[in-house]
């Protein structure tokens, strides 16, 4: 899988989550989940889970705090995947 499709799966993931449609129309690896996409902290959990069984990953604890935008999600998605 490359960065494109991880990036295209991850945004479906998000899109229910998200409260600002203009900003997920401009979905680029520089979003900001929290200030672009005026996601709250309890839908992050959600994606993270949802990010897990979509990718077949486990995130740990440090992984998940730095799951704040787009650009660190990807990364740390490709990380899990190449340690598998």
């Amino acid at each position: 899988m490359n960065r494109e499709e991880t990036l295209e799966q991850l945004k479906e993931i998000i899109k229910p989550y998200t409260n600002n449609e203009l900003a997920f129309d401009n979905f680029t690896a520089d979003t900001d989940f929290i200030a672009d996409l005026n996601i709250n902290s309890a839908n992050l959990v959600d994606i993270i889970l949802d990010v897990e069984d979509a990718f077949k990953i486990h995130i740990d604890n440090e992984s998940m705090e730095k799951m704040l935008d787009v650009k660190s999600t990807l990364e740390i998605i490709e990380t899990k995947l190449s340690e598998k």
